[in-house]
Parts: C-alpha cells; sequence; structure tokens
C-alpha cells in the first residue's frame, strides 16, 4: 500500500519538478490509501490557489484511493508519533495512517526526511 502526502498530491497537480516521482503511487489507486486530513489540506490549498471547481477535481481524484477515516487508534498513534518525532499534528496523523495500513508514506516533505517506511524526495525551488 501507499499513501501520498498532501505535498506530493500538490505537485501532482500542478505538474512540477517532483511529479513523475508521485506519479506511480498516485496513478495506482487500488494500492492508496488517502486519510481525510490530506483532502482536507489539499482541497483548501487548490481552493485558495484556483477555486473551488479545480479543488473539487483534484478530491474526486484523490477518492479514487481508499480514503482512511481519522479514527480514535490513529488519532492515539499520531500523538504518540508526534511526541517521539517531534511532529506537527497533520504530518502525524498522517504518518500514523500509513503505519496503521502498512502503507509507504511518499512525500517531500523535509519532517520525514529520516524517517523509516519514508519514500522520501527533496523539494525542487
Amino acid at each position: 500500500m501507499n499513501l501520498v502526502d498532501s505535498s506530493g498530491w500538490l505537485e501532482y497537480f500542478a505538474d512540477e519538478a517532483n511529479a513523475g516521482f508521485f506519479a506511480a503511487a498516485i496513478e495506482d489507486a487500488e494500492h492508496l490509501i488517502v486519510p481525510t486530513i490530506s483532502l482536507y489540506e489539499v482541497f483548501k490549498r487548490v481552493l485558495q490557489q484556483r477555486g473551488e471547481g479545480p479543488a473539487l477535481q483534484a478530491v474526486a481524484l484523490m477518492e479514487q484511493g481508499q480514503v482512511i477515516d481519522l479514527n480514535a487508534s490513529i488519532a492515539l498513534l499520531g500523538a504518540k508519533l508526534s511526541h517521539a518525532l517531534k511532529l506537527p499534528m497533520a504530518d502525524s496523523l498522517i504518518l500514523a495512517t500509513a503505519r496503521a495500513h502498512d502503507a509507504a508514506l511518499w512525500t517531500q516533505d523535509e519532517d520525514f526526511s529520516a524517517i523509516g517506511g519514508v519514500r522520501y524526495i527533496a523539494k525542487i525551488r
């Protein structure tokens, strides 16, 4: 299973330099999980930058994967990960979702660069 974090989705939708890195995971919807917090983050950013129509289209593509709701066990695991790894809330919940589903986490978020089970690529500026 694969989980692409919000930065990866935004990179893919904008067809920026690292889009190809995320394409394999995103386009394999059968093996893709999507945390609800990623739906929130991506919808909000696309809404701000391009409007509601494009934001809804982005979410529709994301929902081709298996959407994983935040539940108590993921929330508690996220809190433990946040404490242990000094991660912000959204990042810890995304990592907790990946770990709860034995998924590789694909990201260009530097907060994840040294964490096991993460497929990290540096953001090209």
